[in-house]
C-alpha cells in the first residue's frame, strides 16, 4: 500500500537539500511529536548515513539499494519498503526520481 496523503501534521516549508540537490525533502511533525520526512531522490547513487532506525516507504518510482555490510542491491518501489538499522548506512542508486517517505525511529 502506498501513503498518498497525511492529514493532521505541521510541514517544515524550508526543504533539506542533500548532494547537491541530488536529494530533497520536508520535515513533517504529527500531534504525537512523530517525525517523518517526504521528499524525492533524482537519478544518482548516493549514501545515506543513520542514526536512529529508519524505514523508507516508496510512494513513486523505484530505487536499488545495499545496506552497510551488504554486498547485494536490492529493488524497491512504489508500494514496498526497506528498513535501515540506526547507527548505519546505505547506498541507493535511483535511475528515475523516486518518491519516498522516511519514518524514523
Amino acid at each position: 500500500m502506498t501513503t498518498t496523503h497525511i492529514d493532521g501534521v505541521s510541514v517544515t516549508t524550508k526543504a533539506n537539500v542533500y548532494f547537491d540537490g541530488k536529494c530533497v525533502s520536508h520535515g513533517i511533525t504529527f500531534a504525537d511529536g512523530t517525525k517523518k520526512s517526504v521528499g524525492v531522490i533524482l537519478p544518482a547513487t548516493l549514501t545515506f548515513n543513520t542514526g536512529a532506525p529508519e524505514i523508507m516507504e516508496g510512494v513513486a518510482g523505484s530505487c536499488e539499494y545495499k545496506l552497510a555490510g551488504s554486498d547485494t542491491w536490492v529493488k524497491s518501489g512504489a508500494g514496498e519498503s526497506f528498513s535501515i538499522p540506526g547507527n548505519s548506512s546505505f547506498e541507493i542508486r535511483v535511475d528515475d526520481a523516486y518518491h519516498y517517505i522516511c519514518h524514523f525511529g
